[in-house]
């Protein structure tokens, strides 16, 4: 799927759906690379501006702040990188709302686990890319010609979500 130049929309709309499908991400604290880890965001479809995460409080996610996401479709279809600032989720509704089982199996306390740390991440801008190069750009690749261009014409760059 290719987007019109400067109307990121059709990009953002793809990335959200293949979060929602696949909702596996590489979530780290700024500036220290050792904190990243796979996580499963909680997703509302009416809250664009932000997602939620289930942890512990030994995590190295309570000191809270600054955090990139980097994210891949399960079908490569999309890739993306976005930042966002983590901040502790004090929202009871929120929290019930985001609990299943698969949340559960990770407490032993269930809800009132102690250990449960909730945060929600504010989302800033983001890079989205496109994996959808086409037949086209393949056989171009398979051809070693250039496809500088088409895969900028999929990239989306510095857009908020």
């Amino acid at each position: 799927m290719k987007y019109a130049e400067g109307n990121p929309d059709e990009l953002k709309t793809k990335f959200w759906k293949s979060l929602a499908d696949s909702p596996f991400l590489f979530l780290q604290l700024d500036g220290q690379p050792d904190t990243a880890v796979p996580m499963s965001p909680q997703l509302d479809k009416d809250a664009n501006s932000a997602i939620w995460f289930f942890t512990h409080t030994k995590s190295p996610f309570r000191a809270l702040g600054p955090a990139t996401a980097t994210f891949k479709g399960k079908d490569h279809g999309i890739y993306a990188r976005f930042g966002g600032t983590l901040v502790e989720e004090t929202s009871r509704e929120r929290f019930d709302q985001f609990w299943n089982n698969f949340v559960e199996a990770w407490y032993d306390g269930g809800k009132t686990d102690p250990d449960i740390l909730f945060l929600r991440m504010d989302l800033g801008n983001a890079e989205i890319w496109d994996g959808d190069m086409g037949l086209l750009s393949t056989a171009k690749m398979a051809l070693g010609m250039d496809v500088h261009e088409d895969a900028e014409e999929q990239h989306v760059k510095r857009t908020p979500l």
